[in-house]
C-alpha cells in the first residue's frame, strides 16, 4: 500500500445538486469539482467523503477521522474556510484548498488560518500528489513546531512554579536554597512525579491554609 491509498481525504464541496441546470457557471464548477476528484482517486487517494461546509461539519469530521481535508471551493471559499477551521480548531489537520477564484487576497488569512496549501486554478493530475505532499510535510512541520513552543512554555511555567515553591520553603523553614531544592526533588521522587507538580501542590496546600 503506497502513502497515498494510507491517506484518508474529506472534500469539503457546495451541493452541486442545487445548482440551476444549463448555468454555464454551474456546469463549469461541477466540471473542475469532477476534475479534482478523478485527479485524486488517480492519485490513488482514498476519500472517504464529500461534506457540505455547514454547521454539522465538526460532528461529521469527528465520527470520519480523515488524514486531510480537501476543500473545493470558489468565490465562497472565504465562508467554506471559516466552517473547516473552526470545525478543526480542536483537532488539527492539513487543509488544502483547490479554487478557480483569482482573487487572492485571502491567501494570507487562510495560510494563518491553518491551510496548509492554496491552489488557484490547474488541477492537473500530476500535480495533485506533489502538492498533497507538501502540504502534509508543512504541518506536520508546522505541528512539531507547535509542539516545542508548547513544551518550552510548560518548562518555563515549571521553573517559575518551582522557584515560587523553593522559596516558600526558604522562608518557612529557613533553609539554604540549595536544601530547598533538594527537599522538593526528593518529594518528587519520593511520590513518582514531576518536580513542577510537587511544586504545585505545595503551592496549593500553603494557599489553602494560609
Amino acid at each position: 500500500m503506497t502513502p497515498s491509498q494510507s491517506l484518508r481525504l474529506v472534500i469539503i464541496a457546495p451541493d452541486l445538486v442545487q445548482l440551476e441546470p444549463g448555468d454555464e457557471h454551474a456546469d463549469a464548477l461541477a466540471e473542475r469539482s469532477r476534475q479534482l476528484r478523478i485527479g485524486l482517486l488517480e492519485s490513488g487517494y482514498n476519500i472517504v467523503a464529500v461534506l457540505p461546509a455547514d454547521t454539522f461539519l465538526n460532528e461529521r469530521l469527528a465520527q470520519l477521522q480523515p488524514d486531510m481535508i480537501i476543500v473545493d471551493a470558489e468565490s465562497d471559499a472565504r465562508d467554506s474556510l471559516e466552517h473547516v477551521v473552526v470545525a478543526t480548531r480542536d483537532e488539527r489537520r492539513p487543509i488544502v484548498l483547490f479554487t478557480n477564484d483569482n482573487d487572492t487576497t485571502h491567501v494570507r488569512d487562510a495560510v494563518a488560518a491553518g491551510v496548509s496549501a492554496y491552489v488557484v486554478a490547474g488541477l492537473a493530475p500530476e500535480r495533485i500528489r506533489p502538492i498533497l505532499d507538501v502540504a502534509m510535510a508543512r504541518f506536520e512541520h508546522e505541528q512539531g513546531l507547535r509542539r516545542e513552543l508548547a513544551d518550552a512554555r510548560g518548562e518555563l511555567q515549571d521553573r517559575k512554579v518551582i522557584d515560587r515553591a523553593k522559596s516558600l520553603l526558604m522562608q518557612r523553614q529557613n533553609l539554604p536554597e540549595a536544601e530547598a531544592y533538594a527537599r522538593l526533588r526528593k518529594a518528587a521522587m519520593d511520590k513518582g512525579l514531576k518536580l513542577g507538580e510537587v511544586a504545585q501542590r505545595m503551592l496549593d496546600a500553603a494557599d489553602l491554609l494560609g
